[in-house]
């Protein structure tokens, strides 16, 4: 047990954008996207889609990626993740990269996976980036405080930390990739809900709820994550940006 996979949850249905795993942009599916920059990342021996969809199943292998198919009656993309690498005894370290973040970085990736595999107090990984006091009103971006080694103290909807005193705090906003040992996300897929998650609405808190350790990496890049029309014509115009300069 000593392989390292990305595995990239992939539904068709969405409440907000349905089918736009395989919605296309300059030739190619979002999924592809994704796929080719997992591929670019150097810490990894395999990546596989995970998806309950025909469709997207289908199209992965017709453009020569790996695709798995999961259960239709997954809760949540750590579940569906669990599946795949239950099939796989030599993965021991997972990386859980969404299938709707067709610009996340290699560099980014490689990060994740090297705080999850390399530091011992370790069993999850993640990113975060530095964001605007104003940024941390939204509580559609999650925020996060960090210990002195860079270790997740929490993960709120909330402005966090409160300012008592303006002008000292860091605000860290939360990027939704996250690096695992085999252990932490068979414990995250198998403990139940705790109050904490329930209140807020995020699955992480459920591993700080349970003792678990999350290794946090500081990134100085915006995500682009497509859950709307709005945010696939934005990635439609930088894709073509950067056609145009070639």
């Amino acid at each position: 047990m000593t392989k390292t996979a990305i595995i990239i949850p992939a539904r068709y249905g969405s409440t907000r954008l349905e089918g736009k795993p395989l919605m296309v942009v300059a030739g190619k599916p979002v999924i592809q996207w994704v796929y080719e920059k997992a591929l670019q990342a150097k810490s990894a021996d395999m990546v596989i889609v995970a998806t309950d969809d025909k469709r997207i199943y289908d199209c992965v292998i017709g453009f020569g990626g790996v695709a798995e198919m999961t259960s239709a009656d997954h809760k949540c993309g750590s579940d569906r993740i669990m599946e795949v690498a239950s099939r796989h005894p030599e993965i021991a370290y997972i990386c859980n990269l969404q299938g709707d973040e067709p610009l996340i970085e290699a560099e980014s990736i490689d990060a994740v996976i090297k705080n999850v595999k390399e530091d011992d107090r370790a069993d999850i990984s993640t990113l975060i980036r530095k964001i605007t006091p104003v940024e941390a009103e939204n509580p559609n971006l999650v925020k996060c405080v960090v210990d002195n080694d860079g270790f997740a103290l929490y993960f709120s909807r909330s402005k966090i930390p409160y300012e008592r005193n303006e002008g000292i705090a860091t605000f860290y906003g939360h990027l939704g990739i996250y690096g695992y040992k085999r252990k932490a996300l068979e414990a995250m897929t198998t403990l139940p809900q705790t109050p904490l998650e329930k209140t807020e609405s995020l699955e992480q808190l459920r591993a700080l709820e349970n003792g678990m350790k999350i290794k946090t990496h500081v990134v100085d890049f915006v995500p682009v994550g497509i859950d709307t029309k709005d945010d696939l014509e934005k990635f439609r115009k930088i894709v073509e940006e950067k056609i145009s300069k070639i």
